[in-house]
């Protein structure tokens, strides 16, 4: 039997945190697929005959246990399995009161474990926590085996102390930081490990590679060349992938293409709705044909309860949802959307000729948000190989004129789409300016259009691009709406 058919639905269950977490570190190796279930912080081992074992997180602390991993930081060697993340053990849920509900963060630990395919065993390899009821120490957010020196990489940015690029001993559990900075995702590039550096909700600020031969490391500041002309903001990071022998870091609006030894950097948009979360954060890309397979999801962070101004801003920030998660294949010069989904595509894996998902139908939420079980729904899709090739999935963006005001928007790929057009609804007259380019290595614009908006409805054809294409008005938006049919 394959081992697809042991995997089931996991519903809300115990695990004090905010909001909910979903399915993350999906790995098949060696005929054994793991990953992480957050909030419970439960990690699942199956094989072709079913369950191996759930490990609870026993050997950081006692029960209950919550969190484990939100970032899908996993790596396979040999025989073993890593995978890390953090964990509070045990998980304290202060209750709620007038200001809504909290948790305590003195157990609260950042971790990377092994699992030993061969032998059915999970061993804890390292943990750190700063024993304090509002301040963590760093999670851990990716692992990269080094071949050459025989580490494993670990990055680590979401936290207070401890941020950075660890060298893990992966015999003993030692640990030295290399570098610092806001070390989030990375990739195994040439002879290199990159790693993005970003401090959420900032921008992306560069990238730390890690020269995984020498050991020295170098840390570019960058200020990507936007292909379109035009500003971009909100550059959340989410994963990096290596391929075409440069550098692939996705974020929301888009992605940045980088050449690290000629210091080229390019922002490509894509999928950039302003005033939306549309992006690749918490998820993680996978190479796949040649390509890379990546989600932009709609609904990773939330605010329910508000208690300041700025948690009120947030809200209104992170509340609207104009579109479908989108699982996307890259392959230059095409973006191929391959899923339109609901709220979360949490972790990606190729999987006995399946490109297995793992689904939520929550975010993470916030501060006042503390609920003693996980709110979110979390269950696996399994879709042929064959979608990477096949016809594009209809679908519909809508967005209302305040998120988008005077920016740039749009970012959409049409390759694909046999009728895609734009509508724009308005009360006056305005002019859109146009910019088509493509996903080639490196990214190149091709050329640019004025389109007029009268009072009414808009429908404009996009059928005569075949690029990507990107939109800013004139008179900055307020109450138009803009919508994005895909077929």
């Amino acid at each position: 039997m394959n081992v697809l058919h042991h995997l089931s639905v996991h519903p809300p269950r115990y695990g004090p945190e905010w909001g909910s977490g979903g399915i993350f570190g999906l790995k098949y190796h060696r005929g054994v697929l793991y990953y992480t279930l957050a909030m419970e912080a439960q990690a699942y081992f199956f094989d072709k005959n079913g369950l191996r074992r759930v490990y609870e997180f026993e050997r950081v602390g006692p029960k209950p246990v919550s969190g484990g991993d939100t970032y899908n930081a996993v790596e396979a060697v040999d025989e073993r399995i890593y995978f890390g993340g953090w964990v509070h053990a045990p998980a304290v849920y202060r209750g709620r009161h007038a200001e809504g509900a909290t948790i305590d963060f003195r157990n609260k630990y950042s971790h990377v474990h092994f699992y030993d395919v061969e032998d059915d065993r999970v061993e804890l390899l390292w943990k750190e926590g700063l024993r304090d009821p509002e301040r963590w120490a760093c999670e851990v957010s990716e692992i990269i085996y080094n071949p050459y020196r025989d580490e494993l990489l670990v990055a680590r940015a979401d936290g207070h102390e401890s941020h950075g690029v660890f060298s893990l001993d992966p015999r003993t559990g030692a640990a030295r930081r290399i570098l610092e900075g806001f070390a989030l995702k990375g990739a195994h590039h040439l002879e290199y490990s990159c790693f993005v550096l970003d401090q959420h909700p900032y921008d992306v600020e560069g990238f730390a590679c890690v020269d995984m031969v020498e050991g020295k490391h170098l840390v570019k500041k960058i200020k990507p060349v936007p292909v379109d002309g035009w500003p971009a903001s909100r550059l959340w990071a989410g994963p990096v992938a290596s391929a075409y022998g440069w550098l692939f870091a996705f974020t929301r609006g888009g992605l940045i293409v980088g050449d690290i030894f000629s210091g080229e950097y390019y922002f490509v948009r894509l999928f950039d709705i302003p005033g939306s979360q549309l992006g690749p954060t918490r998820t993680n890309a996978v190479a796949l044909g040649g390509g890379i397979l990546v989600a932009y999801n709609s609904y990773t962070y939330g605010v329910v309860k508000t208690v300041t101004e700025e948690e009120r801003e947030w809200r209104k920030l992170l509340g609207p949802v104009s579109s479908p998660s989108l699982l996307l294949y890259v392959t230059p010069p095409d973006v191929r959307v391959v899923a339109a989904l609901g709220a979360r595509i949490t972790s990606i894996e190729s999987v006995c000729g399946k490109i297995l998902l793992g689904t939520n139908t929550m975010s993470n939420t916030q501060r006042h948000d503390a609920s003693p079980f996980d709110q979110g729904t979390r269950s696996f899709v399994a879709l042929d190989h064959s979608v990477l090739t096949s016809s594009a999935p209809a679908f519909t963006i809508v967005a209302p004129g305040w998120m988008v005001g005077g920016n740039a928007f749009g970012g959409i790929p049409l390759t694909q789409f046999k009728e895609p057009r734009l509508i724009v609804y308005s009360e006056r007259e305005n002019t859109l300016n146009v910019k088509e380019y493509f996903l080639t290595i490196p990214p190149m614009l091709g050329g640019s259009d004025k389109i007029g908006v009268k009072p009414g409805r808009n429908i404009i054809d996009l059928t005569g691009y075949s690029g990507v294409v990107s939109f800013k008005a004139e008179k900055p938006f307020t109450s138009e709406l803009v919508v994005f049919e895909l077929r």
